[in-house]
């Protein structure tokens, strides 16, 4: 099973919360933590390489925070995964195809390219106003359910499928 690892997850999760609030001035990373239900300490080492790669800023003081530098729309899901993944090939010989003399003439390393590139294509076609639109879609179908079932609320991560892994 190809995996993200959990620094790609909820640095996704960070940037997204950062975009749900963008506009409104710097977001403590506690309060993105208590909403997310990461540790603080993890979003402490999550947030340095999106502040590195120029994507996110830090505000000192009492009323700082943290904060988009780019606006949602610019930011694509590709660019937050790659920034703590790297290269999203699946075999390196798909990224590099000098590392393996039988790339040449591998059936398999064509459908690992292929398969890398459409996991590459879905990433980069969504950016960040497209998350908050369908997270917002998502709240409505669940305030819209059909007559005789409830919207359920929210269910905490404990209770969903996922558990800590989304």
């Amino acid at each position: 099973m190809v995996k993200l690892s959990t620094k790609s997850r909820y640095g996704t999760r960070l940037v997204l919360d950062l975009a749900r609030h963008y506009g409104e001035g710097p977001i403590q990373l506690s309060d993105i933590a208590a909403r997310q239900q990461v540790s603080l300490k993890y979003l402490e080492q999550i947030v340095i390489p999106l502040k590195r790669a120029g994507l996110v800023e830090s505000i000192r003081g009492s009323r700082g925070g943290h904060l988009l530098k780019v606006a949602p729309h610019e930011i694509t899901v590709a660019q937050i995964v790659s920034l703590f993944e790297g290269d999203l090939w699946l075999t390196e010989c798909v990224r590099n195809p000098e590392s393996c003399y039988r790339s040449p003439s591998c059936v398999t390393r064509k459908v690992w390219k292929k398969a890398s590139e459409a996991a590459l294509g879905t990433l980069e076609d969504y950016t960040f106003q497209d998350l908050l639109q369908m997270e917002d879609e998502l709240a409505e179908e669940r305030r819209e359910a059909p007559i005789g079932r409830e919207a359920s609320p929210l269910l905490p991560r404990s209770a969903t499928k996922c558990g800590s892994v989304c």
